[in-house]
């Protein structure tokens, strides 16, 4: 089965994220500084591509793959 988002949504300091296995994973957003300096009504004009394997941010030029928010580890990314 391949894993799609079905729903993403914010709080003041999170994304989350529920996919199609039932799994909902939140990150902090300061991880991804383009959402975390954008505006509510920004983060939440999004659209999914491929039925939900990508989460496309237009206005911020912002992507995130459903198997990459699942496997994302910051601490692989800070040197």
């Amino acid at each position: 089965m391949e894993i799609v988002a079905k729903k993403i949504w914010f709080d003041d300091s999170r994304i989350f994220a529920e996919f199609n296995d039932g799994r909902v994973i939140g990150m902090p957003l300061v991880w991804f500084p383009r959402l975390d300096n954008a505006t509510d009504l920004q983060r939440a004009n999004y659209e999914f591509w491929n039925n939900g394997a990508w989460i496309h941010w237009k206005e911020l030029d912002e992507d995130l793959s459903a198997e990459g928010f699942l496997s994302f580890r910051k601490e692989l990314f800070v040197k």
